[in-house]
């Protein structure tokens, strides 16, 4: 929000300087982000001063050009030399003198130096009204009023606007902040807190009178409870045209574009005092009715952007007796507005419910300043004040008359808030406690009206605008801002408990594998659980009725919450993928939410992302694509880290991997992880394999508790190996020889691994061969070679009668 220094001044006489204001603006919650100049012209005529033209000769060299010299209140004259066909001895001019910087239209900086012109010196440049950011005209040299006075800033002269303009980055819930009305008035409540005592003004409505009744426009307000208050009130014999400039200069500084005289009007009541306000061309109002009301589903309405849109049967909409003229609260109507030809208003005050504007506003994809005043809340109780205010502007710089009585429908006032407050709470809050003569005096600043005073609290009344102040805490958020954070003593006692918490808490547990994840290389993402329905199209495991929709989505691709982490995180890999980072291993830590015959739930997941090459280009090695092992691995050491190390692999049942594997500890399932089909992939614009792995979090959880570390000594006894070289069938997988070897031998095999395969030339057809090492050892002696002897036989009997395998 922007707020102009010399806008401010105008409702608070104040002689602090931007920059203190800045400070105390910032420390009563109104942070100031930044503080930025504003000026009417550029660069501010700095430089510019009137000149007399003593003489003036043609150039001996140019035809175009003349010598003149000029006196600019300096000791001697300067001589300039000038291409103005105007040019005349005796004329007051505006001279820039040597290093005045002046812009182009475009904005674009230059510099006054001293030069020499076809032989000739010129010390400075007599100046076009268009040089100078004056106006538009290059017909000749600006020939000033023959009694101005030389040597004066042209500044001074042109009276040229200097403003500061305060960035403030107001918060969400001060609604009675955005205007400058509301900003002075907590700037009033901060210099009481500080025993200056300034008076707030506000602008006198005393002037309003009704001139005639010649043309009324009945109001209706058909929904009371989306229109609690509409105020409205004809102005006839209007002339549209452009705004004065005092107007304009208060409106560009706070970075608006002038219309003219009636919208410029409209807006800059809404920046005073916070009321959004509207004005329609009467003449455009059939029936000189005003409904305001719902309309049918699917009605079409063309807003003043030019876009025609559907309205929806909750949009509240302001009609004349046979159409829609404006979405209330939000945007205005192409055929309703006020344009060049319009010589009578329908002038429109009023206070929607902030719900339904904010609705409204979404499902349009608008945002408007009036739009963000009435979604958080205005003052219900200025609407009336605000018309009249704005009323009388519009005689002022419009002309014309008003031309009926004020229309205020509103059935059920809104009525102010009351909230009890206990000394005892104020001061555990806060943690130091204030004197209550403070406190009173800071409420009676905020304009709290403080009922009732007792030993241990007082009975407020808070005013409707404050919408945001409704409970006791909110009213002592309140004396603490005025009163002031930094005022607030810090405490030397420090007081802190210790909590008994368990090792397998959820976040523990995340940054344990999380560590690890980044040690290998990862990058965590974090993707929005917002995502488009669409998605659910790519796999049969997500079904429709399992989305949990968005009542007033942003977006219809943010309509849903995500069943699966597998998407967001493809959109993660195109994004980096299409910007050249082509290897790429991401990992998410997420929930998935789902609606299962209206019972929604929610898991969390961790899942893994691997695409690419495995190592960054190099030339000592050769650079290898990551794969399945690559994951495979990646996803055995996170389980692993947590203790998991025993679980049974199956065949992957989803239908998002062209081929993968489960891990499960029974029936639950800890991971599935395998290669993504390559026309989800393609969905993304992701040419390359993915590879994809999803942990089931809450099992994990639960299963790392169940496991439990057991410490043993160092053996003291040697492994002993041997290998056998297996051929087999091509169907048959390490996992049957590992759970044959297993049942075989319990006790003294500690280990089986398949460190070679070969299948091709020499091995009959559907044949490969295994080459896989057995570790053995007994924790109590030394083994010998009879009784590994005999275990091996065991071993190749089972493999040769339950896997037909031979020896080679």
């Amino acid at each position: 929000m922007k707020i102009s220094y010399n806008w401010l001044k105008q409702f608070i006489k104040t002689d602090w300087s931007p920059e203190q204001t800045s400070e105390l603006l910032t420390d009563l919650g109104l942070e100031v982000e930044g503080l930025n100049t504003y000026q009417s012209v550029k660069g501010g005529l700095e430089g510019v001063v009137v000149g007399e033209v003593l003489t003036c000769v043609q150039h001996s060299n140019a035809d175009k050009l003349k010598v003149t010299t000029v006196n600019i209140g300096t000791e001697t004259p300067v001589q300039i030399v000038c291409g103005a066909p105007n040019v005349a001895a005796g004329q007051k001019v505006p001279i820039a003198t040597i290093g005045t910087t002046l812009y182009t239209e475009e904005g674009e900086a230059w510099t006054i130096k001293k030069g020499k012109i076809r032989g000739e010196e010129s010390f400075g440049m007599i100046c076009a009204e268009d040089e100078l950011g004056l106006g538009k005209s290059h017909d000749g040299i600006m020939v000033l009023p023959t009694d101005t006075i030389i040597g004066t800033p042209c500044a001074d002269l042109f009276k040229i606007e200097n403003d500061q303009v305060f960035e403030i980055g107001l918060t969400p819930n001060r609604a009675d902040a955005m205007s400058h009305f509301g900003t002075a008035r907590d700037l009033k409540a901060g210099l009481q807190h500080k025993d200056i005592n300034l008076e707030l003004i506000t602008p006198s409505v005393s002037a309003f009178h009704v001139d005639s009744r010649s043309l009324k426009v009945d109001v209706e307000v058909m929904n009371k409870e989306l229109a609690p208050r509409y105020c409205g009130v004809t102005i006839s014999g209007v002339k549209v045209a452009e705004s004065p400039s005092w107007m304009q200069h208060r409106l560009k500084a706070i970075g608006l574009s002038p219309i003219n005289n009636i919208v410029d009007a409209t807006n800059y009541v809404l920046h005073e005092l916070g009321q959004p306000l509207h004005a329609f061309d009467a003449n455009k109002i059939t029936g000189n009715k005003i409904e305001v009301k719902t309309v049918a589903k699917g009605t079409k309405f063309t807003t003043l952007d030019g876009v025609e849109r559907e309205l929806h049967e909750d949009d509240l909409m302001i009609c004349d007796a046979e159409k829609p003229l404006c979405i209330a609260g939000v945007f205005g109507g192409l055929d309703s507005g006020v344009s060049e030809n319009t010589n009578a208003i329908f002038l429109e005050s009023a206070y929607f419910n902030p719900v339904s504007v904010r609705k409204t506003a979404k499902r349009h994809a608008l945002n408007t300043d009036a739009s963000f005043r009435f979604e958080r809340g205005i003052d219900p109780n200025i609407t009336e004040y605000a018309l009249k205010r704005a009323a009388i502007l519009i005689k002022e710089v419009a002309g014309g008359e008003i031309t009926s009585d004020i229309s205020d429908a509103y059935s059920t006032k809104i009525e102010d808030f009351q909230v009890h407050i206990t000394f005892d709470k104020v001061t555990k809050l806060i943690g130091q406690e204030i004197p209550k003569e403070t406190i009173k005096s800071i409420l009676s600043s905020l304009e709290i009206k403080v009922n009732n005073v007792t030993e241990t609290g007082l009975g407020l009344t808070i005013p409707a605008y404050r919408n945001d102040v409704q409970r006791e805490a909110d009213v002592i958020e309140e004396i603490l801002r005025v009163y002031g954070y930094n005022n607030i003593k810090t405490t030397t006692k420090l007081n802190a408990s210790i909590s008994n918490s368990s090792k397998f808490e959820d976040h523990k547990l995340q940054n344990v594998v999380g560590n690890q994840l980044v040690s290998q290389g990862f990058y965590e993402i974090m993707a929005n659980s917002l995502t488009t329905p669409n998605y659910i199209t790519l796999s049969e495991q997500l079904k429709e009725e399992h989305n949990i929709t968005m009542l007033n989505p942003l977006s219809n691709d943010l309509s849903v919450m995500r069943q699966s982490l597998l998407f967001s995180g493809l959109e993660a890999v195109s994004y980096n993928v299409n910007r050249r980072r082509s290897d790429l291993k991401f990992f998410e830590f997420g929930k998935t939410y789902h609606d299962y015959n209206s019972k929604r739930e929610e898991y969390k997941h961790l899942t893994l992302f691997i695409t690419g090459n495995k190592t960054q280009e190099s030339w000592t090695s050769p650079q290898q694509k990551g794969d399945f092992y690559l994951l495979k691995g990646t996803v055995e050491s996170a389980l692993a880290r947590l203790g998991i190390t025993r679980y049974r692999a199956t065949p992957v049942k989803n239908d998002v991997f062209s081929e993968g594997i489960q891990y499960s500890q029974g029936q639950t399932v800890l991971v599935d992880f395998g290669i993504i089909k390559s026309k989800i992939t393609k969905h993304f614009d992701v040419t390359q394999d993915v590879f994809f792995a999803d942990f089931n979090w809450d099992n994990i959880i639960e299963v790392a508790k169940r496991n439990k570390i057991k410490f043993t000594a160092i053996q003291k006894y040697p492994e002993v190996r041997r290998d056998f070289a297996l051929l087999l069938d091509d169907k048959i997988t390490f996992e049957n020889i590992h759970t044959i070897a297993k049942q075989t031998e319990k006790q003294l095999l500690k280990n089986v691994n398949l460190f070679d395969v070969y299948q091709g030339k020499n091995l009959p057809n559907g044949k490969k061969s295994y080459a896989v090492s057995f570790m053995f050892q007994d924790e109590h002696k030394t083994l010998t070679d009879k009784v590994i002897d005999k275990i091996m036989n065991k071993l190749q009997n089972n493999f040769e009668s339950k896997l037909g395998a031979e020896l080679r």
